[in-house]
């Protein structure tokens, strides 16, 4: 007898229970109340379950009806779902965006991103997943992530070539050390003979074959310690274990705490740690509402970001270093 269940019955059952009575039902939905109560036997001949209480003046749901009627708001729920999905479907939105985020890309702006999507595209599905350098690029080829945010070490070689690209606002990077590193008590300017000694910590790609991944970047010492991720960098710096870059927005709060402190060798000039975030796609995407919109936020969310952050006068031409 389920199987001769409809949604109209649905419908009356939660009209009835948020009216308060049939008759209100009944005006709500324009029908006779006569209608609206044979709905509602109908629907307890089929469930085999007694939902209203006759006896009193105004029929009250029993234990069982208010169980069903729970039920019967999810069903109603995923039904309009299923009709704004389709709707959207017909509109061309597309049902899903996956998108791959550089390790950089600054958290909140990643967060108020997903919140603005949610609001403003609630059928479409999201995927988020962050990756360092190649590996970005690497998912956008595959098709794995269908916009990517990516690092200009991870568009070298030929992979650019093979991808459509939108420049972002960009990262500033900074060397930084723990106050109580021996390089915090050095002024000045700091040669390559000052650094030699002490491990620099590098966010790296490479294999233990050497050959694959995005060779490391802006190295100044002979002892390098690698990371494959931007976390466990940033913990091994605060823990005084070496000096290395860090993204600006990553470590404002350290600045302002001095659990972490600049340095400034020599070889870098101040812009020289200034870094271009792109968002990528492969030529043939097809680029719908949530797509565009996606594109575009992401620019926007850059910018916002590159405005609040303090402007150095350049001193040299940039050059674009990652670790």
């Amino acid at each position: 007898m389920l199987d001769a269940l409809t949604l109209d019955q649905l419908r009356v059952l939660i009209s009835v229970a948020d009216e308060g009575s049939f008759s209100a039902a009944a005006r709500k939905l324009r029908r006779v109340q006569s209608a609206v109560s044979q709905t509602m036997r109908n629907l307890e001949d089929q469930l085999g379950l007694v939902l209203w209480d006759r006896s009193t003046k105004l029929p009250t749901l029993t234990e069982q009806g208010r169980v069903i009627l729970s039920a019967a708001r999810r069903v109603s729920a995923e039904v309009e779902g299923l009709r704004k999905l389709a709707a959207s479907l017909v509109a061309g939105m597309e049902p899903s965006v996956s998108l791959c985020l550089d390790a950089l890309f600054p958290l909140p702006a990643a967060i108020e991103l997903c919140r603005e999507f949610a609001q403003a595209f609630p059928q479409v599905e999201l995927r988020v997943d962050t990756q360092t350098m190649s590996a970005v690029s690497g998912k956008v080829l595959r098709g794995e992530a269908s916009i990517g945010v990516v690092s200009p070490m991870g568009l070298s070689g030929s992979i650019g070539h093979k991808l459509q690209r939108r420049v972002l606002a960009p990262i500033r990077m900074l060397p930084v050390v723990s106050p109580q590193h021996p390089l915090a008590k050095l002024r000045g300017p700091l040669s390559l003979e000052q650094l030699d000694p002490y491990v620099q910590i590098v966010l790296s790609e490479r294999s233990e074959e050497e050959s694959q991944g995005v060779p490391d970047q802006a190295v100044l010492s002979s002892k390098t310690w690698r990371v494959s991720d931007l976390h466990t960098k940033h913990e091994m710096l605060r823990a005084g274990l070496g000096f290395g870059n860090l993204p600006e927005h990553l470590i404002g709060p350290d600045l302002r705490s001095k659990t972490l402190v600049r340095i400034h060798p020599a070889s870098w000039g101040e812009d020289e740690h200034k870094l271009y975030l792109s968002a990528i796609h492969v030529p043939e995407l097809v680029l719908g509402p949530a797509h565009e919109w996606v594109l575009q936020r992401l620019a926007a969310l850059c910018q916002a970001l590159d405005k609040q952050s303090p402007k150095q006068s350049p001193k040299q031409s940039p050059k674009q270093k990652h670790s």
